[in-house]
């Protein structure tokens, strides 16, 4: 059991590692700064800032560590740039598979079409839980350092709730590898329909269109509630998790039904 997920896992290893170091550095440069940000008027200099800005990027906050992580980190990093990277690298799994005569190969062993995709899908967990575990350590550790301690509940929660996010985001790339079957073509896709449900999700804040943020995986998943005001949203991560699953077996039902030669 599992020997596809096993198998591209550890290809996946020194992605996930890396990403993890990449996040942790990014992330302990601004709690080394962020005692520089805590003599900011805040609430003075975003004034009359649109409150699509304020509020869809939350930073109201930015003089606190909480706020400036919650910006800067993961409004932008877990958010933004690994939502649309995992997306880009789930477009590869199956339209990449079979333009390289890959999928052949793999379509010759002993397992189903609905397994294989499946297993695959499943390895994007190592680059996923890699950076949800190693990232807060850093984190923490840093806080405590500087004489700012994060707390400890809001910063397992949110890495937690990140975690069905970062799934539903692949799910998206992984779906439009399924449907699409030129590579490049699904990756294109799906990062352009996650750039579009952020804009949506943003920009439509206190609009009559607010509520078409429903349909943005974004608007279940809000680091700024998560870290600086300790609220947190399991129903949302639920809904995340629904929503990558229903995009996953959406993939598996078209790939089981299409010839990959």
């Amino acid at each position: 059991m599992f020997e596809v997920a096993r198998y591209e896992g550890e290809r996946r290893l020194v992605l996930g590692a890396t990403i993890a170091a990449a996040a942790s550095f990014y992330g302990a440069m601004f709690v080394a700064l962020s005692p520089a940000f805590t003599d900011f008027d805040v609430e003075a200099i975003f004034a009359n800032f649109p409150r699509q800005f304020t509020e869809g990027l939350g930073v109201t906050a930015l003089d606190t560590l909480a706020g400036l992580l919650a910006v800067e980190l993961f409004q932008v990093g877990w958010v933004l740039v690994l939502g649309l990277y995992l997306a880009y690298s789930a477009a590869s799994m199956i339209a990449g598979e079979v333009e390289s005569g890959r999928m052949d190969t793999l379509l010759a062993a002993p397992i189903s079409r609905s397994r294989l995709v499946r297993e695959e899908f499943l390895s994007l967990l190592v680059p996923i839980l890699a950076v949800n575990v190693v990232t807060p350590i850093v984190l923490y550790v840093g806080s405590v350092v500087i004489g700012d301690p994060l707390v400890v509940a809001n910063l397992v929660v949110l890495h937690a709730l990140a975690v069905p996010y970062l799934l539903c985001c692949g799910a998206v790339g992984f779906a439009a590898s399924a449907f699409l079957r030129d590579e490049s073509l699904a990756r294109y896709a799906s990062m352009g329909a996650l750039l579009v449900a952020f804009l949506v999700e943003t920009l439509l804040i206190g609009t009559d269109y607010e509520v078409l943020g429903v349909i943005a995986p974004m608007n279940y998943f809000d680091p700024t509630e998560i870290l600086v005001e300790g609220t947190f949203d399991f129903a949302g991560g639920a809904i995340l998790l629904a929503a990558a699953a229903a995009l996953v077996l959406a993939g598996q039902w078209r790939f089981e039904r299409v010839d990959v030669r």
